[in-house]
């Protein structure tokens, strides 16, 4: 399975962690930044949910101080669906209910490694349950699908 990876200057310490951990289960794609200057976090967003929704991954990763800006900016993209997860039981929930393909981490409130590994392994493991939820995509979907984008 192919997951990207990305992290502004903010949530790059987190993201080196979560790679290596990611690293071996997985093929990881690290969409940066690759240092602790600042950097825009639209255009990691952005690259990393591009990749996601025209198939080349199949989930992403993405992590900035408080993953407002990256959920933000990852949903501007037709066909992502991300989620800022705290908790294993948020991520359960994004998954199941809502089949979200972006995980976002908020860096500075999980600053442990292993709660964010709980929350990516939760993510990464838990199937959309389809059923009702799948009728709730699916207008979202309509919708994206009958706004023209600039």
């Amino acid at each position: 399975m192919k997951i990207g990876i990305g992290a502004d200057h903010r949530g790059i310490k987190l993201k080196s962690a979560i790679k290596k951990y990611l690293e071996g289960k997985y093929h990881v794609k690290d969409y940066g930044a690759h240092s602790a200057e600042s950097v825009d976090y639209p255009d990691i967003a952005l690259e990393l949910a591009k990749d996601v929704a025209a198939g080349r991954l199949k989930y992403g990763i993405l992590l900035c101080y408080t993953g407002q800006g990256m959920v933000m900016a990852a949903n501007k993209v037709r066909g992502i669906r991300a989620a800022v997860c705290t908790t294993k039981r948020i991520a359960v929930y994004a998954r199941a209910h809502n089949n979200a393909n972006v995980l976002v981490i908020p860096a500075g409130f999980i600053r442990s490694k292993e709660r964010a590994q709980q929350v990516i392994k939760t993510f990464l493991s838990t199937p959309f349950e389809g059923g009702r939820h799948l009728r709730r995509i699916n207008k979202i979907k309509k919708y994206e699908n009958s706004t023209r984008r600039v």
